[in-house]
């Protein structure tokens, strides 16, 4: 990263966007996005939560994606009550809406593991009730695993382990969104409206990340419009060519991705959910990455672009 924090900082508070009281930072008074912007916590595993959320908050955030994996600070398997009541009243103290929970499942995989990726579920969504914040419960955000060869092979199969899925979603009232993955077997618009489609059910539907379908020499539009009819949440994140000719996913904003004219597209569309920043791997695996900066700069890159649309996240 070429920005510091203080520099960041400075950028920030010259833009209006900290009020500074007693020395610190607070986000000033928030009002309600028309398209809520947020930061997903899956690249700030590194932070304490508490500190994520603050930074989040006080960066201008309107809320945040909580990474629930194995091994992650939200592991459904392992917040008890009191953490979860905690967390809860952490994020209302900061105002941070909660619109997704990321739990990364595989879908085609054997029977054990189908029955155990189906408790992870169940605990998923429990978790998503117990942090619910406003009128509506998170959504649960998932990839699906395989690789883009196996997709005529997986389909068939894949969609029969959905419907397993669907059981769970909807004896919890929790959305399941399931995103094509560039790498995995569900990778392209057009497939993941069919599986979608073929469930059928209100409690199955879509999440929307161009950048992998960027990487299959995609139009943004095209893509959009084609899987938004599905779609309950949105990802974010750019790719950049290397010298060497390798394609590596960054963060939005450092790549060609034109987000005034995305947000054009979402709002007349009337799209109803979030835009949340997503940190690749890719990106926060990197020995001088910094989720702080990281979320300072997605910020700094994309509040015009939200101006632009006519859409204000945190002011």
């Amino acid at each position: 990263m070429t920005m510091s924090r203080r520099s960041a900082l400075s950028a920030l508070g010259a833009a209006g966007i900290y009020a500074f009281v007693g020395g610190s930072a607070h986000a000033a008074t928030v009002k309600k996005a028309s398209i809520p912007f947020a930061f997903s916590l899956y690249g700030m595993k590194a932070l304490p939560l508490g500190r994520a959320l603050r930074v989040c908050a006080d960066i201008g955030y309107s809320g945040v994606e909580l990474a629930c994996m194995t091994g992650w600070p939200c592991d459904a398997a392992v917040l008890n009550d009191d953490q979860r009541k905690e967390l809860r009243q952490q994020m209302q103290a900061l105002s941070l809406e909660l619109p997704c929970l990321m739990e990364n499942l595989r879908l085609a995989v054997p029977a054990d593991e189908h029955r155990n990726n189906l408790e992870r579920l169940k605990l998923v969504t429990q978790l998503a009730h117990d942090l619910q914040i406003g009128d509506h419960p998170p959504v649960v955000e998932t990839v699906l695993g395989g690789r883009p060869d196996q997709w005529e092979m997986l389909k068939d199969p894949m969609l029969t382990a959905l419907a397993d899925w669907e059981k769970v979603a909807a004896k919890a009232g929790i959305i399941i969104a399931i995103k094509a993955h560039v790498s995995g077997a569900l990778h392209r618009p057009a497939d993941v409206v069919w599986m979608v489609r073929q469930i059928n059910s209100p409690w199955i539907k879509a999440a929307y990340d161009y950048s992998h379908f960027e990487r299959q020499g995609l139009p943004l539009k095209a893509s959009l419009l084609e899987v938004l009819p599905e779609t309950v949440f949105i990802h974010i994140k750019d790719n950049v060519t290397l010298p060497d000719g390798k394609v590596e996913f960054v963060l939005p904003g450092d790549g060609a991705t034109d987000y005034s004219a995305y947000l054009r597209y979402l709002t007349e569309a009337k799209y109803q959910g979030a835009v949340c920043v997503e940190v690749s791997g890719q990106v926060w695996n990197k020995p001088d990455y910094n989720p702080i900066i990281a979320a300072e700069r997605c910020y700094l890159k994309l509040r015009g672009a939200f101006e632009q649309a006519g859409l204000r996240a945190r002011v």
